[in-house]
């Protein structure tokens, strides 16, 4: 009996004794080391945060002197209507060429070939190309024939597949460009395999290529068929129209430069050869080519009212693999470029530095660094420690400005502010994550995930008789889980010793954390 209790009294003796051992640690780590770091980090964060506010600004203030001068591509370039010639007939009008690009598209294949079948131009004058690069062969089969029915109603249509997918996208698209029927065609229109164009989108772009040598690319502005699918797509819609609206707009209309969107544009075949082709060496390869094409010389220009219909992702996992590829390419791509366009004769030096400051350094990764890092990981650590202070303009006063910047791409959704707040947090997890890697070049810095489109799928009822089983591996992320737990912890720190009261805060991002860490983001389709 004596035995036992002795050993019962020991067991909490070894427990105090580490307990204390760590204590100890704490304390003599705490002062010499954690607080000089964190208030470094402080400090890199709130230097991030002003750069990301003035760029905010500078943008918001363009934006309204463009609608207030009434400066609208009609006005600033040559876009009169193409003419019937009767001496030379459809000779008069250029060769466009139209290119899909698709990968085990079953769910959109048909609208998209559909759309751009559809489109208003002299027959004789116009080539659609579907490249196919599935690798479901009964997908494949459904690709083929529905070109075959396009082609039997005299549709100029080409159905193109090759035997591996070296480049993903960049690559399908280079190889389409080779073929001989090619070299006869002025412009290339190119459609990704969700987009579906109206049928005078031709007729509305063409005109500022033929009218204007010195213009390379028409971008036209994205339409969300299923931005009110779910509360996901809701906030992907504010982002993206901010995107478009406002960054896309003072890019053309300042230095008549912005990123090709890598669908919904018309290129300028020679522009598009003179700056190289299509390049895979990052997953941005509509970009790099945008850059490249920029360095020798040639303007862009962005048509907001010409839009055309395409499907946002609605799950979750889809939407992660987008982010994924729209943070880590720009960040690759900035590392391969930098020097290049620093060293380039053919562009202005105030051009360069908006590519190089602006386009890539402060929106492809401050932008996502300071989201996750400050307001995230190095905000919530400072309610541990007293000593290291956040000013009330660095942690309220320019987010809350930068918010309400970026909310004005969206007003139908201003009620959704907070929701989108707190979404954009979290997914600024994943796309630091994705610029460091970009960077950096290491992990999945070439990873090439075809975003899945649903088109109707996710819409259609599920079976009454059998219910799918879901696997709780499927909805289960644990980055999201393990940062939802340290920002609760955080809050809870908070609330019971800290005084900074960014509780309220805490506890409601940690909750949006935990809600996107056990899947409950998005439409949700089961694989069986």
């Amino acid at each position: 009996m004596d035995r036992v209790s002795s050993a019962s009294n020991v067991l909490p003796a070894r427990r105090d004794d580490i307990t204390g051992q760590f204590g100890l640690i704490w304390l003599v780590l705490r002062e010499p080391l954690i607080v000089p770091v964190l208030k470094v980090l402080v400090v890199v964060c709130l230097g991030m945060s002003v750069m990301l506010f003035i760029e905010r600004v500078y943008m918001g203030v363009v934006i309204v002197f463009v609608k207030l001068l009434g400066k609208k591509p009609n006005n600033s370039y040559k876009c009169e209507p193409l003419k019937d010639d009767i001496e030379v007939g459809n000779s008069a009008y250029p060769m466009v060429l139209v290119q899909i690009p698709m990968y085990n598209e079953k769910e959109v294949y048909q609208l998209s070939i559909g759309a751009a079948c559809g489109l208003s131009w002299p027959s004789d004058r116009v080539i659609i190309q579907v490249l196919d690069d599935s690798t479901d062969p009964a997908i494949k089969s459904l690709v083929e024939v529905e070109c075959q029915r396009w082609a039997s109603k005299g549709i100029n249509i080409k159905y193109e597949i090759r035997d591996n997918r070296k480049g993903y996208k960049a690559g399908a698209l280079r190889e389409g460009m080779k073929h001989s029927y090619v070299k006869l065609c002025d412009y290339v229109a190119i459609f990704d395999a969700d987009f579906q164009p109206e049928p005078d989108f031709l007729w509305r772009s063409i005109p500022f290529l033929v009218h204007n040598p010195e213009i390379a690319l028409v971008q036209a502005r994205w339409k969300f068929v299923n931005s009110d699918e779910c509360l996901m797509t809701r906030m992907q819609e504010m982002s993206l129209d901010y995107h478009f609206t406002v960054e896309q707009e003072v890019g053309s209309a300042t230095y008549a430069f912005f990123g090709f969107n890598g669908t919904a544009g018309v290129w300028r075949i020679s522009a598009l050869n003179e700056a190289g082709g299509w390049k895979d060496r990052t997953t941005v390869e509509d970009m790099d080519l945008a850059v490249r094409a920029s360095l020798k010389g040639w303007k862009f220009v962005y048509v907001g009212d010409l839009k055309v219909k395409n499907e946002l992702p609605s799950t979750f996992t889809a939407y992660r693999y987008q982010q994924h590829r729209w943070s880590c390419g720009p960040a690759n791509l900035f590392k391969k470029m930098a020097i290049e366009i620093f060293k380039n004769k053919k562009v202005s030096l105030w051009k360069k530095c908006y590519v190089i400051y602006s386009f890539f350094f402060v929106r492809k990764i401050v932008a996502h660094l300071v989201t996750f890092v400050f307001y995230c990981v190095v905000l919530p650590s400072t309610v541990m420690f007293p000593e290291v202070s956040v000013p009330k303009w660095g942690s309220v006063y320019i987010p809350s400005i930068v918010t309400l910047l970026n909310a004005v791409g969206t007003p139908r959704s201003i009620h959704l502010l907070i929701f989108w707040i707190l979404f954009e947090n979290v997914m600024a997890l994943h796309r630091t994550k994705a610029t460091l890697m970009g960077l950096l070049e290491i992990g999945r810095v070439n990873e090439w995930v075809v975003t899945e489109k649903l088109g109707d799928k996710a819409k259609l009822p599920a079976k009454a008789t059998r219910k799918p089983r879901i696997r709780i591996g499927e909805r289960l992320h644990l980055l999201e889980l393990c940062t939802g737990a340290y920002l609760f912890f955080c809050g809870c720190y908070d609330l019971g010793s800290g005084k900074n009261r960014y509780y309220i805060f805490l506890y409601l991002q940690s909750f949006a954390f935990f809600i996107a860490g056990f899947g409950y983001v998005g439409t949700f389709v089961p694989n069986s």
